[in-house]
C-alpha cells in the first residue's frame, strides 16, 4: 500500500534575467511544509510566482536558492497542467498509460483503469483520440493520467480555467473523488478563492514583488457545508483580510 508524501518547499530566492542580463527577483522567502494527505491550493493574483513555484517543486526549474524535499524520498509525483498535453496521435487510453512504467503501458497490461476511467466518465472514450473530445473530456484525460501512476504528491496548476462553471465543477468533484480514494498530498495552483476554498483544507496566499507568503490560512468549514452561507462568509472575511491578494 502506497502512502502520500510530506513535502518540504523553501525558496529563499529565485531571479529571472532578461536577455540583457537585468535581473528580477520574482520569489523571496518563500517556505510552506504540506502534511500527508493534505489538499492545499496556493492562490495569488495572476504573475505573482505562483506557477514558477510549482515548477521549482516538480523539479522543472532547478535555479534558485533553497532546497525541496519530498519525504521519504522515491514517492511518486504527477501533474496537471493548464493544458491537457495530449498526444495527438494516441487514444485516450494510450495517452493515460504513457505516464506508467513500460510493463504497464500496452494493451490489457496492468493496472486496470476500469474504475478511472468510471469515476471520470470516460469509460466509452478509450479509443477515441484527442481530436474527438472536448476540452473539458481533454482535462479530463489529464487528472486520468495523473491519478493512473497512483502519486503520493499531485501538482495541479490552474487544471480549470477557462472552462464552462458547470464542466469546471463536475471536473472538481471528480478531482476531489480521486483524491479521497487515493490519498494523495495535493498542491493546486489557482487564483480562484472560491474554487480554492471549495477544494483545500488550506491556502498559502502569495503576493508582492518579489513575492512571499502573506497568509496561511486553515478552511474552517466542514467539507459537507461548502455549499453553505458559512463558506460565503469565511471568503468575506478573507477578502477583507487580503484585499489585494484575494481580488486581484
Amino acid at each position: 500500500m502506497r502512502h502520500p508524501g510530506q513535502l518540504d518547499v523553501r525558496i529563499d530566492s529565485k531571479i529571472f534575467r532578461s536577455a540583457d542580463g537585468a535581473a528580477t527577483q520574482v520569489l523571496c522567502g518563500l517556505g510552506f511544509t504540506l502534511s500527508p494527505g493534505s489538499f492545499t491550493c496556493l492562490i495569488g493574483p495572476s504573475g505573482c510566482g505562483k506557477t514558477t513555484t510549482l515548477r521549482i517543486v516538480l523539479g522543472l526549474d532547478r535555479d534558485f536558492a533553497g532546497k525541496v524535499t519530498l519525504s521519504p524520498p522515491g514517492l511518486r509525483m504527477a501533474a496537471v497542467f493548464q493544458e491537457p498535453r495530449l498526444l495527438p496521435w494516441r487514444t485516450v487510453e494510450q495517452n493515460v498509460r504513457l505516464a506508467l512504467p513500460p510493463e504497464e503501458q500496452g494493451p490489457g497490461a496492468a493496472p486496470d483503469l476500469d474504475a478511472l476511467f468510471a469515476v471520470l466518465g470516460l469509460k466509452d472514450l478509450r479509443a477515441r483520440y484527442p481530436d474527438e473530445l472536448s476540452v473539458g473530456l481533454a482535462r479530463r484525460v489529464a487528472l486520468a493520467r495523473a491519478f493512473a501512476v497512483m502519486p503520493d504528491l499531485l501538482l495541479l496548476d490552474e487544471p480549470f480555467v477557462s472552462l464552462d462553471e458547470h464542466i469546471a465543477d463536475r471536473l472538481r468533484h471528480h478531482l476531489l473523488q480521486l483524491w479521497q480514494a487515493r490519498a494523495a498530498t495535493v498542491l493546486m495552483v489557482t487564483h480562484n478563492v472560491r474554487e480554492a476554498a471549495r477544494l483545500a483544507d488550506r491556502l498559502l496566499l502569495l503576493n508582492g514583488r518579489p513575492a512571499r507568503l502573506v497568509g496561511d490560512v486553515a478552511v474552517p468549514v466542514a467539507r459537507a457545508a461548502r455549499g453553505s452561507e458559512a463558506l460565503g462568509r469565511f471568503l468575506d472575511d478573507l477578502t477583507r483580510e487580503f484585499p489585494e491578494t484575494v481580488l486581484a
